[in-house]
């Protein structure tokens, strides 16, 4: 792990590269709680040129007991050598495989159309082939997997959702008892678009979600008797708030978001970024990323090697009056 200043409120940061990003997070049946994230090669030694260090990335893994602190558990790891079909599985070792593979963004659901005591999860994970140095040009695709078990990943195989250039899925099942798939669509000029489906094995698009500026990591979630929608605006995270999780309303103005304070670099407190939620019994909590030492700059060209640094933060959500609060 690097030495560097720990920065107010994170509750996990990744102990190989310091590049915690995307996280999701879930709780199995025993209670115990899983984070699945991005682990971004914020701290290799030798990245490569541009953007490269946000590519090549694995999947990271972090369980706990109750949410808040976290234990490092390793990366998703391919089963074979030669990237595109092999499956994924928990590897507990200190550094993660040189594959010429990029995986980001996973999004984890319990699949409730199997039966039985113990789940079916799907994993539906973004998959770019090599390890770009520069942010376009590149096939993105979202690929889906299927584990009993949280640590073994079958791979079913990517989604044809009408583009090339398809990152950040978000899934849900929605009150009319289809699921629905939201994802960035930057061919689209890098909005949410979103598919359906009765049974998670067939997808038919329904057009755009969420459209204006553009934006990155839906996530779709209910609570206080509403249906919401968040997207990260690279500025703070905004808000739409729905009645069916079909149509969509933004909270407050075309301005509006939420985490959207940010500080001077020592202070270590910045815009939230791509997060998930999670709902129990006492209360609903976003994880998001920050870079806490950020200095406002490109972080593809910045020369601040600290900028790169991430970290996972925790805020509490509540609803009053249809409104979605935050407090971080």
């Amino acid at each position: 792990m690097t030495d560097r200043r720990v920065a107010p409120g994170e509750v996990y940061r990744d102990p190989v590269y310091d590049g915690a990003t995307d996280p999701t997070v879930v709780r199995d049946v025993d209670g115990g709680w899983w984070m699945f994230y991005t682990q971004r090669r914020a701290t290799h030694p030798d990245p490569g040129p541009g953007v490269a260090w946000v590519h090549g990335s694995r999947i990271g893994v972090a369980r706990g007991e109750d949410g808040y602190s976290w234990s490092y558990a390793g990366t998703l790891e391919p089963d074979t050598l030669e990237p595109g079909d092999a499956g994924l599985s928990l590897r507990a070792g200190a550094l993660p495989a040189e594959i010429a593979e990029t995986h980001w963004a996973p999004d984890v659901v319990r699949d409730d159309t199997v039966a039985g005591d113990r789940p079916r999860w799907r994993m539906y994970l973004t998959q770019i082939d090599g390890i770009p140095d520069r942010w376009d040009g590149h096939d993105r695709r979202i690929i889906e997997y299927v584990s009993d078990d949280l640590t073994h990943w079958e791979r079913r195989g990517p989604l044809e959702l009408g583009s090339d250039r398809v990152i950040d899925a978000a899934v849900a099942r929605c009150p009319d008892g289809s699921w629905r798939l939201w994802f960035k669509d930057e061919a689209a000029g890098s909005v949410t678009r979103v598919a359906v489906s009765p049974d998670l094995d067939s997808w038919r698009l329904e057009g755009t979600a969420i459209g204006g500026r553009p934006h990155e990591g839906p996530y779709v979630f209910a609570l206080g008797g509403w249906w919401w929608i968040i997207t990260d605006e690279w500025r703070g995270i905004a808000v739409h708030r729905s009645s069916d999780a079909v149509e969509w309303v933004r909270q407050g103005g075309p301005e509006n978001v939420i985490l959207g304070d940010s500080g001077p670099p020592e202070r270590g407190i910045q815009i939230g970024r791509h997060g998930s939620v999670v709902v129990t019994e006492d209360d609903a909590r976003l994880y998001y990323f920050t870079h806490p030492w950020w200095d406002g700059s490109e972080l593809g060209t910045s020369e601040d090697a600290d900028a790169r640094l991430s970290a996972v933060h925790v805020a509490r959500l509540s609803v009053c009056d249809g409104t979605l609060l935050c407090a971080r």
